[in-house]
């Protein structure tokens, strides 16, 4: 007689974002490229927006490689007709919208206020205020039409949570996001609409080191300021948008989350 059990292998953890149809901005490099790696890992059918059409072809076919679901399409965040049709584009794609990551960004060279072009600042304004205002607005609609219930979670700014001198109509857009956020939170709420915004610290993007070339020696200047001492990686600040787009954050909602290695505390 065999006395050997006889077990049932187990199945697989469900990923933390299983079937969920996803739309990431500024997917083309850094935390937006991150994040759609990171969501299809997790199970989510993921429509990735942004500017530069070889950069989301990349990311995309690198997602498809590793056995998820991805497509793209090309997005301008200052226009209206662009951020619908991308949001359009997730639906047609995937029958319906349940989470959204409002990534893009553009900053500008570090300096005073009084220097900066009026060009430069109307242009941040559009990106960084109008761009996501126009994809939460479309998001809600899609959410509303489809899933019905779902969650979106705006990328912020560590530096939009206190006095900003060095980039400070970049911090000034990104507290405007975080008042829009709570906004929608509380607006969206009764229909299970929840909304977040996650405040990154000083993350080893694009963006960060064209910072750091401009002004040698920022980075390690601000992680002597972080308790952890180091910058993240766009991967960590990915993980924590995960999160919050997940049902185990399902009781969160208008929240400004540092993701900051302690540069607040």
């Amino acid at each position: 007689m065999n006395n050997a059990q006889t077990t049932t292998p187990s199945r697989p953890a469900a990923g933390l974002l299983a079937g969920k149809a996803a739309v990431v901005t500024g997917a083309g490099r850094g935390i937006g490229a991150a994040a759609a790696r990171l969501f299809a890992r997790e199970g989510a059918r993921v429509l990735l927006a942004a500017r530069t059409e070889d950069q989301l072809k990349a990311v995309t076919d690198e997602i498809r490689a590793a056995g998820g679901t991805a497509g793209y399409a090309v997005c301008d965040l200052a226009d209206g007709e662009s951020v619908r049709a991308a949001v359009a584009r997730a639906v047609d794609l995937y029958g319906r919208l349940d989470i959204a990551f409002n990534n893009g960004a553009t900053s500008t060279p570090p300096g005073p206020m009084d220097q900066m072009p009026e060009a430069d600042f109307d242009h941040l304004c559009a990106v960084n205020l109008k761009g996501p205002w126009l994809a939460m607005s479309a998001e809600v609609a899609a959410i509303r039409a489809t899933a019905g219930t779902g969650a979106i979670v705006n990328n912020s700014s560590v530096g939009s949570l206190a006095g900003n001198p060095e980039l400070p109509a970049y911090g000034a857009t990104k507290r405007a996001l975080n008042s829009l956020t709570e906004s929608a939170a509380i607006t969206y709420g009764p229909e299970r609409i929840r909304v977040n915004a996650i405040a990154p610290g000083t993350t080893m993007t694009e963006m960060m080191r064209a910072w750091s070339d401009r002004s040698p020696g920022v980075v390690d200047r601000l992680n002597a300021h972080t308790p952890l001492r180091r910058a993240a990686s766009p991967d960590e600040i990915a993980q924590a948008a995960a999160w919050l787009l997940s049902d185990r954050a399902s009781y969160v909602t208008g929240a400004v989350l540092p993701v900051d290695g302690g540069m607040q505390a």
